[in-house]
């Protein structure tokens, strides 16, 4: 359960880190923080995303789906 939770908080994580870096791409000036650094989260995110699935269906913390057929 608490996998789950993590999941959660990082996909949270990465739907933020989007809307910010359409907020800086929609100012239009470059004097405050590059929108790369907020795409740059959004992608260390996602990995870090897919490594804990993985590791979590690896270690039996995760159960994936039966097969449909």
């Amino acid at each position: 359960m608490v996998i789950k939770i993590i999941l959660v908080c990082l996909l949270i994580y990465m739907i933020i880190n989007l809307f910010m870096a359409m907020r800086v791409m929609m100012k239009g000036n470059n004097n405050g923080e590059p929108m790369s650094k907020f795409i740059g989260r959004r992608v260390m995110t996602s990995v870090i995303i897919v490594v804990l699935i993985l590791i979590g269906i690896a270690t039996g913390l995760i159960t994936p789906n039966p097969r449909p057929y």
